[in-house]
């Protein structure tokens, strides 16, 4: 009977090893196959001009000049917004927070915002931001927009980082008379570092490829300027390949692939970039 049940429970593994190793596989040839669709469809389109020209309604003359200009714009002012308010606010829920309700409480909203679609925030961005505040279609609400949307990701990331420091690491600090303060600066941040530098990169990744959002606080779709300051109209990489794919003559296609190739090399360069920080970190630290 004893064997008898191990060899179903060996079946049973079996099984399951290999259907996860089929969908796996399944998804990376799936991403394979639609990454050299594009490749080959836009790569042709990729030149100096792509990078110099605004766009236009011919395809030949058509480029990403404002839509890469806005992208820089916006991810800059998310980063400076949401980055220190949301590793503060995982400071104070780790550190400093007590277990009452109402942090409690905090907790349980903190968490059920990172699963809110994307489009409430466009919603909520476009009464509180662009109507309430009279900020118009400006770089400054987009950003404060995309600042709330990716807020959680980091909170919720940097939680994790922050919790999953030692505690002896701690109690080691306070015994050599340090304070709460110069433990979490000289100590507790630094070893949480790796883990909260994953949490900003996806967040920011996220960011940048949102397109929902942005057209519900009115963003616009074809941009002929580059933005010079925060008060500025502005037009994103995702907004603007989004607009050329929606057009019928397939040239625009072309220039819309192009587009996501773009797109694709800056979440490439972005993600490597956080790699690099965290293999520094973990090796300065070796945590």
């Amino acid at each position: 009977m004893n064997k008898s049940y191990q060899n179903k429970r060996k079946l049973i593994d079996s099984i399951f090893r290999k259907t996860s190793l089929l969908v796996t596989f399944s998804s990376i040839l799936i991403l394979a196959v639609l990454i050299y669709h594009v490749s080959i469809t836009g790569f042709s389109k990729l030149s100096f001009s792509f990078f110099e020209n605004f766009p236009s309604r011919f395809p030949a003359k058509a480029g990403i000049k404002s839509a890469l200009y806005g992208s820089i714009w916006m991810l800059s002012l998310v980063s400076i917004i949401s980055v220190p308010f949301g590793v503060a606010t995982a400071l104070y829920l780790e550190e400093y927070g007590s277990k009452s309700k109402i942090n409690r409480l905090i907790e349980i909203n903190i968490s059920n915002l990172a699963g809110v679609p994307s489009i409430v925030y466009g919603i909520l961005g476009l009464a509180i931001f662009v109507r309430f505040f009279n900020l118009d279609r400006s770089v400054l609400a987009g950003s404060f927009t995309m600042s709330l949307l990716i807020l959680p990701v980091i909170i919720i990331a940097a939680r994790e980082a922050i919790r999953a420091v030692p505690n002896s690491i701690r109690l080691g600090a306070y015994a050599l008379g340090a304070t709460k303060l110069q433990t979490i600066v000289h100590h507790v941040l630094p070893i949480a570092t790796p883990g909260i530098l994953t949490g900003i990169i996806l967040a920011m990744s996220r960011a940048i490829g949102e397109t929902a959002p942005l057209i519900m606080i009115g963003a616009l779709t074809y941009v002929a300027f580059v933005p010079e300051t925060i008060m500025d109209p502005f037009t994103t990489l995702p907004i603007q390949i989004f607009n050329w794919a929606s057009r019928p003559q397939a040239e625009f296609h072309e220039v819309a692939a192009a587009g996501i190739i773009v797109l694709l090399t800056v979440l490439i360069l972005m993600n490597g970039f956080a790699i690099l920080l965290r293999n520094y970190a973990n090796k300065k630290y070796d945590f």
